[in-house]
């Protein structure tokens, strides 16, 4: 964490990363808060993003033994039940504290459990080899997100129970935005395709809920949404998901990623574009 520290103040103070968007989205979020109480969350969120990088390169080298110390799944014991009986699980997570180190998760797991996360191709060929390096270390794979649905499918013709991780809280395309919903004080456009996926294939539904107790350490919390997805009417599921993600952001606002311009899609502008 020495490097962490010293990142801090060259990428806080002198490059200033995003920090105009990051000032906006705290400002309006949290209109209640006082000034003081604002750059003080930002402080903190800067200080975690530096971490947050240290942490992540980590993965390259940090021995399983140290991953045990440092990151604690509760209620693993739920997956392992639906594994034996054949079912495939899948957990929403957001860009909240370090969601790399989640990666870890199928040390933990039933030994029948194949275990995958989605992600999105990089153009950047090193970069791309660089990011599954990281997050395959520990016998997850990835799965490009337009594969998602095929692959699932696949594992279960194969009768291979599958733990699937969905980060779920990024900005859908335009033409991907299908439902509203009011998210940190902000009428925000979430992304569907989780929700429509876990009915498709009767995932049972999971949120990682995620505190850092320390800096350091992590705790990954699992509570079960559903296990019948198909009970549920259009975006009922996804609405779940979202206020689950909403009362962990409120706790602690500093370990979410408030550098992406999450609320850069307006309802104005989406209703411009296709009421015709």
């Amino acid at each position: 964490y020495f490097l962490s520290d010293l990142l801090y103040f060259p990428l806080y103070y002198c490059i200033r990363y995003r920090r105009k968007i990051v000032r906006k989205n705290l400002v309006t979020a949290f209109p209640d808060k006082m000034k003081k109480e604002i750059i003080l969350i930002e402080r903190k969120f800067y200080a975690f993003f530096c971490d947050y990088i240290v942490e992540t390169l980590k993965l390259l080298s940090i021995s399983k033994a140290n991953m045990y110390k440092r990151m604690m799944f509760k209620n693993v014991e739920d997956f392992d039940k639906y594994v034996r009986q054949g079912r495939s699980c899948g957990m929403y997570l957001g860009h909240y504290c370090n969601w790399e180190w989640i990666t870890s998760f199928p040390m933990y797991t039933h030994e029948q459990a194949m275990c995958g996360q989605i992600y999105h191709k990089l153009e950047n060929k090193v970069f791309e080899r660089l990011c599954l390096r990281l997050r395959e270390r520990y016998g997850a794979i990835c799965i490009p997100m337009g594969e998602t649905l095929r692959k699932i499918i696949t594992f279960r013709n194969e009768n291979k129970p599958f733990i699937v991780g969905f980060i779920s809280d990024q900005t859908p395309l335009w033409n991907s935005i299908h439902y509203w919903t009011n998210f940190l004080n902000h009428d925000t456009p979430v992304f569907t395709g989780t929700e429509r996926i876990a009915k498709q294939t009767n995932l049972v539904v999971y949120y990682a809920d995620i505190t850092r107790p320390k800096r350091g350490y992590y705790v990954c919390e699992f509570r079960k949404l559903t296990d019948s997805p198909a009970a549920f009417s259009d975006y009922g599921i996804t609405e779940m998901y979202i206020r689950e993600l909403e009362k962990t952001i409120i706790k602690a606002p500093q370990y979410w990623l408030w550098t992406h311009n999450r609320w850069k899609r307006t309802r104005e502008e989406f209703n411009e574009r296709y009421e015709k």
